[in-house]
């Protein structure tokens, strides 16, 4: 089924009241609705208002410049704010917000209004990162959290039940990772299960679902229930997953 809207929040709010009404649902990384005109293709762009402190320009308009942003005005009246303006394309928002209140350290103020249509602007890049993929079910420990610590950041806390092709955290390099989420500690007489209360864990990063939706790739989905909100991977079979990897580098 395909769901038009305006922007990722009017999907989140959609999502949100269908979940609570006792829906299952899974959601897919929304696209941007284009045109043909002949042999061309036409897409959506959106005029960006953006009110920062002058010391987040130089990152920001980097970050916009790889979206395929173009800065059209800038103003700076002296106070320590500056009003920048750019033409970008709609794909180029999608996942943007979440970036933006952290390199603003959340002192930003972003606006967007529809300007028109222009030709295809080319490839985006969306996310940089790769994701942490658990590769068998059962419940998360303690033991495993605290080795993934060097591998990127979690998104679920000790105790979770999870499955195989759930999306666990983000990687801190391009390319997904198989982990054992649920690995536990092997009990000997020189090891003990208590000693895992001594196992300090950085706090997991929960998301919203409006999060979700922009943190997605192409071949993930948010799996959507009156219960839970989770990532999982399109093909949960890990064996397929690195076949189709192989299959697109050395095609």
């Amino acid at each position: 089924m395909e769901v038009c809207g305006r922007g990722e929040l009017q999907m989140a709010i959609l999502i949100e009241t269908m979940r609570r009404e006792g829906y299952e649902f899974m959601v897919s990384k929304p696209h941007v609705i284009t045109r043909q005109e002949g042999d061309r293709i036409l897409e959506p762009i959106e005029r960006l208002f953006i009110d920062v402190p002058e010391v987040f320009v130089g990152v920001l308009t980097e970050k916009l410049a790889v979206r395929k942003g173009r800065l059209v005005n800038l103003v700076n009246k002296g106070s320590g704010r500056v009003n920048l303006e750019f033409t970008i394309p709609a794909r180029g928002l999608i996942g943007f917000r979440s970036h933006f209140l952290t390199d603003t350290k959340g002192s930003g103020v972003m606006n967007t209004l529809f300007e028109g249509y222009e030709l295809w602007a080319g490839p985006i890049p969306q996310r940089m990162t790769g994701a942490l993929v658990a590769d068998r079910p059962g419940r998360v420990t303690a033991y495993a959290c605290f080795a993934m610590a060097d591998r990127g950041e979690l998104m679920i806390s000790p105790g979770t039940e999870v499955y195989g092709g759930m999306v666990v955290g983000e990687r801190n390099r391009s390319r997904d990772l198989n982990v054992n989420i649920v690995k536990e500690k092997k009990l000997t007489n020189m090891r003990s299960a208590t000693s895992d209360q001594t196992v300090i864990l950085r706090p997991a990063r929960l998301i919203s679902l409006d999060q979700c939706i922009e943190f997605i790739a192409e071949d993930e989905l948010v799996e959507v229930t009156p219960g839970n909100i989770r990532l999982r991977k399109q093909d949960l079979d890990a064996q397929s997953r690195l076949a189709r990897y192989r299959e697109e580098k050395y095609a």
